[in-house]
């Protein structure tokens, strides 16, 4: 299972949460509620305190900040009963997602057109992010904020047509591998090829600051992007899923 741990501790790194307690194992990350993946206990580790316990206290944690007590699962999370304990509990599964890798030595970029690419988060890049992407606009100082804090090196890509943004994404460069993010396409240029130049580009990029391998997540129901990845190379070796317990 350790290609899985690599990958989520990867993953953790290219998102930063705003707060992270280490419990025995366990992860737990904080960022008030922006995204589940930054906002959920991910149990990674081997454990020696009691599991009813542990559940507990994270759930505390969690209440006494206003949020869902959310914990993303793999196949490697510990304890392996984790998953049906939690379900036991009232903890509803949700959000069921691909993670994808592939190798670059095997991937031919040629022919590619070319993106704005810049190594530094910009206002400009992550105000049109949050545009194409709905978010709401008290969000985006929040994921400045968490963006600014990522160590690895990172890769900021748009697309630019008649004065306007319409495709970005986010490459960031970590161990050897390139982490695929925030890639988003107007929603009225879909199924133009805007996609696959953002992910080709960003792959192009990641191979030149020495990553052999590529590694995305996407929601396993999203079958226009399941099939775009597959067309560049990518192949699912896990998925992950969230159990979560809302406020009562």
């Amino acid at each position: 299972m350790m290609p899985v741990r690599l990958i989520e501790e990867l993953s953790m790194s290219a998102l930063p949460s705003l707060q992270t307690v280490y419990d025995d194992g366990w992860v737990l990350r904080f960022a008030e509620g922006h995204t589940r993946r930054a906002n959920s206990v991910n149990a990674l580790y081997p454990s020696t305190q009691p599991l009813a316990e542990k559940i507990a206290w994270c759930e505390a944690l969690y209440r006494s900040r206003g949020l869902n007590t959310v914990f993303k699962l793999t196949p490697a999370a510990l304890p392996e009963n984790l998953d049906s304990v939690l379900a036991e509990c009232g903890y509803n599964e949700d959000g069921r997602t691909s993670i994808q890798v592939a190798k670059l030595d095997t991937l031919d970029f040629s022919g590619v057109e070319s993106v704005n690419l810049v190594e530094k988060l910009s206002d400009d890049w992550l105000s049109n992010y949050c545009r194409l992407n709905g978010h709401e606009p008290r969000r985006v100082a929040l994921m400045k904020q968490m963006l600014s804090h990522i160590v690895p090196e990172t890769a900021y890509v748009s697309i630019e047509e008649n004065g306007e943004v319409v495709a970005t994404g986010l490459g960031i460069a970590d161990r050897g591998y390139i982490g695929l993010f925030d890639i988003v396409v107007d929603a009225r240029l879909r199924n133009q090829g805007l996609g696959y130049r953002i992910v080709t580009n960003l792959l192009a990029w990641g191979r030149s600051r020495g990553a052999q391998n590529a590694y995305l997540q996407v929601v396993a129901t999203n079958t226009p992007a399941l099939r775009l990845y597959a067309k560049i190379g990518f192949r699912e070796i896990y998925q992950y899923w969230y159990r979560v317990k809302p406020l009562t």
